[in-house]
Formats: C-alpha cells, structure tokens, sequence
C-alpha cells in the first residue's frame, strides 16, 4: 500500500461527517482530526478555503471572545488568499491546504511577525523562513497566524506565569479556564486542544511541546535534536532547541513530521500492534511521592501488558536525583551566545540587536513588558562570558555524563528496552500572577537535556484535568516511540474533549 493512502485510510467516520461539508453549508472542524481533513481536501469535499475561513471564525469566536483562551496572537492577513491558492494547485501532499499555526518564535517570511511574544520584536518580519516553516510551506500548508507562548520560550523570569507573553497577554486551559495552559508552546496547546487548527508547531528546550500537550490532552512529539531543521527558530540552547509537532492524534502527528520531511518511515509507525513484543521500562521515581498518579502509572503499565508489550518494573536511571543544575548553567552560557546570534541578524534601527540592549529595552517598558515578573534569567545570563569558559565546558560535560551515559543510555542498555515510560506531569496548576507556577512533577528533563526524542499521548483525565503517558528513549528512536504511542493510543482512545469549565467552577469529576 503506497504511505500516502496508508496515512489517509481508514477515515470512513470522516466521510461522513464531510458529506455536507461545502463551503456555506455550517461546516464544523470541532474535534476533527488533521487526517480527515487532509482526506476531505484530497477528495475535494470542500476547498482549503472554506476550511481557513471556518478556522479564522472560530478564533475570533473562540480566542478573542467566547471563553477567550488567548492562544493565537496574531492570524495571518493572506492566510484566506493563501488557501485559496492551494485550491488552485495540484495537491504536493497529505498536507496540503491543511491550516496549521506556527508557535511566535518561528520565523515566517510573510506578512506575519516574529516576535517570540515580546514587544521588543513588535514588527519583525523576518526575510527567511525558519527550517520548519519552510518545510511545511513546501508540503503545502497554509499558515492561520503565530500562537501565543510564554514569552522568550519561558527563559525570562525565575518567577514567571507560563502562557503569558507581553504581546499576546495569558493563555488559558479549555479543560478549565483558571488552570495554566503550561509553556512555554502554551499558545500551540490551546489552540489544537480548542480546535482553533488543525494541528501546531511548537519548540522544546525542556519540556514546552510535551508539558503543554499534556496539560491539554494532546499528542506531542520532541524530537531527536537534528531531526529537524533548527534554522530560523529564536533560541534558548543550539544543544536541546528542537521544533515538534502537537496535535490530536498519533496519526496526524506522523502527518506533521513526513510533511517536514523528517527521516523515517511515519506511514509504517501506525502499527495498533505495534507494542507487542516491545520491552518498556517503567520509571517510577518521578512521581513516587505523588501516591494519586503513581496509581495512574500503575494503570497504563498493565494496558502495556495487556497490549503484549514485556513491562520491566521499575526501571530507573541511575543518575536520577543527582542532576543538581548543570542544566541550567549550560541553558544560560548558551541563551547568551545564541540569541545574540539571532538578534544581530536584525537591520540596524531596530529597538533590540542583543540581550544587553533587550534587557535595557524591558526595564525601559517595565510597566508593559514586566508587570507580573521580572527577567532575572536574561540577567544572570549576560552576566556569562563566552562558550570556552571552563564553567560551561564542565557543566555540558556533565549533562551529557548524567543525562546520556548515566541516564538513558543506561537504563535502556541494561533492560534492552525499547523505550522509557512514565507519566509525562501532573494536571495543570492554578494561573496565579501573584505567586507563578506552581509546578508538580514531570519527566522532560532527562530527554530534553540529552537531546534525545519524547513522545507523550493523552492517558486520561484525573478530576477533569488531562494526564498523559510519556515514552522516551535513545537518540534517533524516534519513529519507534511514535509506533509504541500510536498502539497504545488506539487500545486506550483516552483524549477528551475540552469543556472549557468556567474560572473559579471546580471541574467536573
């Protein structure tokens, strides 16, 4: 069977919700998934302009009113005139006239900003596409607008409030309005979570594509980092940046990354069998003082029994508990040197061309730019010298030591597994702007520092909040780790849709 049918088969509940689906004829894309579009689009249903235009209207019904979830911070001026062109063009792919958003801190050559949610970069259009956006334009998307994030990719303030940026103020959590989205691709979450698109891109230095999907009851990959191209992506670290998708399905987010042009064989991952056999290693010790989602775990451990898989119980790293901040020292030295490489880029009379002078820029326009928190991290990290310094030299050093050959690679090597799993957070906090996040325990660190992929999948709801199931495992397994989730999320079908609970209405149990 040639991938691309593969990829769009079995899609009988789709035709029958697009029979009617022409253009003025009430179509609704609530809940419906990427590849059903992608299979409406294809047997010319409807036009990839109706689609849009459906997405535009529920954005302004959606984000700038009704529940006002905040998650799209600018829509795209053309995005109408650009369906309208794909409607006109033979198909490139299963991508194509598929309306996507793209997280702010994605460069897109075209009438949309850049801005990574700052006021600082108000009005940067950037003169080249980023790897990704290139790659997803090539396959034919069409762009709806740039969503919302916590600004600079959550490497601000250590007293922040994820989802908020100065441009595109808070994102909410549709499963309850007064929870926190998580960031800092919060923006991407809500918007797919809210079927405000059809799927997003996000970035991840450590957990912002897996926390936020989570949270919100999505599918979301991080990436090997060089999977994907990092070209074009306003950075915090060149040594654990990734872009990844974050979508409502298994199978629409392999669509994503073929339609990136990632290596692998996506098509061939959509295996509901695909657990049988695998050897999966439990990790207990994140949440081992958490008695309520230790029970979860042990839950999703026997449905991986239960699905053939061989479940090595527990299996840890070694290197848990002794990580200390080695992360964060190489997240600073490398903030410094790589976002003075992007800003530098920037056309002279511009307001910001370093960290130094973006610093001055937010103290300048204190009463915009930090009225909830400061910026201690933009700070502490101008306070470092240069990537030779023997400060951050040893503390790469040891991430790669405690993260790699004492983290992953180890607990992989000594059970044989196929991946690592546990659950990918606790449920969403409280948005407080008085106290910041209130974060629980999560798993993201070991992959994100190792540059190793992560895939989490929707596990359920704990009191009406979404749980989800975390599998990671060695560089370049990602394919893999997309066949394992996809059988897992065929035999669970967790995912709930949103009920946008009120702020302040304790959430449906």
């Amino acid at each position: 069977m040639r991938r691309r049918t593969f990829f769009l088969s079995g899609l009988s509940t789709a035709s029958a919700v697009f029979t009617s689906c022409k253009p003025g004829s009430g179509l609704d894309l609530t809940e419906v998934s990427l590849s059903e579009i992608a299979e409406g689009l294809r047997a010319r249903r409807y036009t990839s302009q109706a689609v849009t235009a459906w997405y535009l209207e529920r954005i302004a019904a959606m984000d700038r009113k009704g529940p006002a979830l905040g998650a799209v911070i600018e829509t795209n001026p053309r995005a109408l005139e650009e369906a309208a062109a794909r409607d006109r063009e033979q198909a490139r792919g299963p991508l194509h006239g598929v309306p996507l958003l793209l997280k702010d801190n994605i460069d897109t050559a075209d009438a949309m900003t850049t801005t990574a949610g700052s006021l600082a970069l108000e009005g940067w259009r950037p003169p080249k596409d980023a790897a990704v956006a290139a790659a997803l334009r090539a396959a034919g998307a069409v762009f709806l607008g740039k969503a919302n994030m916590s600004e600079w990719a959550n490497f601000r303030s250590t007293h922040s409030v994820s989802g908020w940026s100065a441009r595109g103020g808070q994102a909410r959590n549709p499963y309850a309005l007064d929870r926190n989205p998580s960031g800092s691709s919060s923006g991407s979450a809500v918007a797919v979570a809210a079927s405000l698109c059809a799927a997003a891109l996000g970035t991840e230095t450590d957990g912002s594509v897996i926390s936020p999907s989570a949270m919100n009851g999505l599918v979301g990959l991080k990436p090997t980092v060089g999977l994907l191209g990092a070209s074009g992506i306003i950075p915090i670290s060149h040594s654990q940046d990734t872009a990844g998708p974050m979508a409502r399905s298994v199978r629409d987010l392999a669509l994503i990354m073929a339609g990136l042009g990632a290596k692998g064989h996506w098509a061939d991952a959509l295996d509901a069998h695909g657990l049988r056999g695998a050897r999966i290693g439990i990790a207990r010790k994140f949440y081992q003082r958490h008695a309520h989602l230790d029970r979860i775990l042990t839950s999703q451990a026997d449905v991986l029994k239960r699905l053939g898989a061989e479940v090595i119980d527990p299996a840890e790293l070694p290197s848990h508990g002794k990580w200390e901040d080695f992360e964060g020292e190489v997240l600073r030295y490398e903030f410094k040197a790589d976002l003075n490489a992007y800003l530098s880029r920037q056309p002279e009379g511009r307001p910001v061309r370093s960290l130094a002078q973006l610093i001055a820029f937010n103290e300048k326009n204190r009463d915009r730019e930090m009225p909830l928190f400061g910026q201690e991290l933009l700070i502490q990290s101008e306070e470092k010298g240069p990537l030779t310094e023997k400060a951050y030299v040893e503390a790469r050093k040891q991430c790669l030591r405690l993260f790699r050959a004492e983290g992953i690679d180890a607990v992989v090597d000594q059970h044989r597994l196929d991946a690592i799993v546990t659950l990918s957070s606790g449920p969403a906090w409280l948005t407080d702007w008085v106290n910041g996040d209130a974060y629980g325990p999560d798993c993201t660190t070991p992959a994100a520092v190792a540059g190793y992929p992560h895939i989490t999948v929707p596990a359920g709801l704990y009191r009406a909040l979404p749980v989800g199931l975390s599998f990671f495992g060695k560089a370049w397994t990602d394919e893999r780790l997309v066949r394992l989730a996809y059988a897992y999320e065929q035999e669970t079908k967790a995912r709930r849709k949103p009920e946008y609970a009120p702020a302040g209405i304790a959430p449906r149990v």
